[in-house]
């Protein structure tokens, strides 16, 4: 179990971080965007141009690493549930599940899952007295 949690950990961790570098370093070519005007092309013109977007990706590119790393798993875990939850949202009510079912969408919920599945001692202090 303790070296599906170290797989699990990085297959988790290193798209949260490639992508969060990208966004920065541009390496990666780009599809194309959703069509002008759409819910999603209108959210994306909120978080981009205010930085909104950049502080995410900074969150995500150190949780990443975090995750990554199983002596800072759970550090890694309280840093990117937010944000996985932020883009299970965005694909549930702002493209209306369309793209809910592509396998990065339903992998990374559920390594993530899986890790606090794995750590859920460390983490039971946290709803208990």
């Amino acid at each position: 179990m303790k070296h599906l949690a170290t797989i699990a950990g990085v297959l988790l961790g290193l798209p949260f971080f490639v992508f969060g570098l990208d966004f920065f370093l541009n390496f990666i070519p780009k599809p194309p965007g959703p069509p002008p005007g759409s819910a999603a092309a209108l959210f994306m013109a909120a978080l981009i141009p205010s930085g909104y977007l950049a502080a995410v990706k900074v969150c995500e590119m150190l949780g990443g690493l975090l995750v990554a790393l199983p002596k800072t798993r759970n550090l890694g875990l309280l840093l990117l549930g937010p944000i996985i939850f932020n883009i299970l949202c965005f694909h549930i009510f702002i493209m209306k599940g369309t793209t809910l079912v592509d396998p990065i969408n339903l992998g990374l919920p559920l390594l993530a899952l899986f890790l606090l599945w794995c750590e859920r001692r460390a983490f039971a202090g946290l709803v208990s007295r």
